[in-house]
């Protein structure tokens, strides 16, 4: 049963990327229960086991049923291209009682005797209490799974969006919708997006536009279904995520250690996707001048390119790079 979203003659115009740490915050929790969601995340997962441990995800998971609704209010759409989690989390404090009372109710009867919990009743007969409750939960979630992580995590969502951002301009909405995901048919006769997921959801945009929300941890769903008044949103799998948590030095060959320097090399084969200075510090464990340092060389000689995105500078390999950081066959 897919998601419809029907465009408007507006709406192809209104397509826009984002990046949301309270998203993967919630992708992050709900993988802790989904092993078939685990298989590219099992060194994270083996780094958080005992901070997780010492968080009380229970009532999380109980919001979080295998099919049907999920609160939105707790995990709405993000609020800007690149919203802080302070500032996420900030608005999720904020949510009216009444439209907490309607998601917590939705929520919990998807899951047989979830309402009639201690958590549940909790949520159903104090709303307000609730999404404070909640919302420090998730605070907590944020800190012992995501925070450590967050600079790695970014950098592949940003590259992410940097990668789809050029295949939209080159190829247009058809192209990139095809792309994205093998879920999403476009129906240019229609103007309508069909994901094929476990469930029903019919929507117009209505000029609104469409958000791309890209997630390290939702592989390999998609998610959607938002309605109004939240902004139409498809969450669907970053590229990259295969080798996320890879470190530089497992795929480093020794002969362009030789060439270039084990650090040096270890900057260049990190950049399967591009990244920015701070991303590469934090996922090789080195002080982010010495990387600037080591991109500036590379860049120099030939071997990558870089180009502002948003906040930040990212690298990327060029062709000669590639070649250099791919190890080839031996011959005989």
């Amino acid at each position: 049963m897919p998601y419809h979203l029907h465009f408007g003659e507006a709406d192809p115009l209104r397509i826009r990327f984002a990046i949301s740490p309270l998203w993967e915050t919630q992708g992050a929790v709900r993988v802790l229960t989904r092993p078939r969601q685990q298989g590219y995340h099992l060194p994270w997962l083996r780094r958080i086991a005992e901070a997780a441990r010492g968080v009380d995800l229970a009532p999380l998971h109980l919001l979080m049923p295998e099919r049907g609704h999920n609160p939105d209010f707790l995990y709405p759409p993000p609020i800007g291209p690149a919203a802080t989690f302070e500032e996420e989390i900030a608005a999720v404090r904020e949510t009216d009682p009444a439209v907490a009372a309607d998601d917590f109710a939705r929520a919990l009867a998807e899951t047989p005797g979830a309402a009639d919990t201690p958590a549940g009743r909790r949520m159903l007969t104090d709303p307000a209490g609730a999404v404070r409750w909640l919302a420090d939960l998730v605070e907590q979630a944020w800190e012992a799974l995501v925070a450590p992580e967050w600079p790695r995590l970014r950098a592949l969502l940003e590259a992410d969006v940097a990668y789809h951002s050029r295949r939209l301009a080159d190829g247009g909405l058809e192209r990139l919708l095809g792309e994205l995901h093998p879920a999403f048919a476009w129906s240019e006769e229609t103007a309508t997006l069909t994901v094929e997921y476990r469930g029903e959801h019919v929507r117009a945009l209505d000029g609104q536009g469409l958000v791309l929300l890209p997630s390290a941890f939702v592989w390999p769903d998609v998610v959607s279904g938002f309605d109004p008044p939240w902004q139409p949103t498809v969450v669907y799998p970053a590229r990259g995520i295969g080798g996320l948590w890879t470190e530089a030095r497992e795929r480093t060959p020794d002969a362009l250690a030789r060439l270039l320097g084990r650090a040096r090399a270890d900057v260049l084969c990190a950049l399967d996707e591009p990244a920015g200075t701070s991303a590469l510090a934090h996922r090789l464990g080195l002080a982010p001048s010495s990387v600037s340092a080591h991109l500036s060389v590379l860049r120099a000689a030939g071997l990558l390119t870089s180009r502002r995105y948003g906040h930040q500078v990212l690298y990327e390999r060029t062709p000669l790079g590639i070649a250099l950081a791919v190890p080839q066959p031996e011959t005989d």
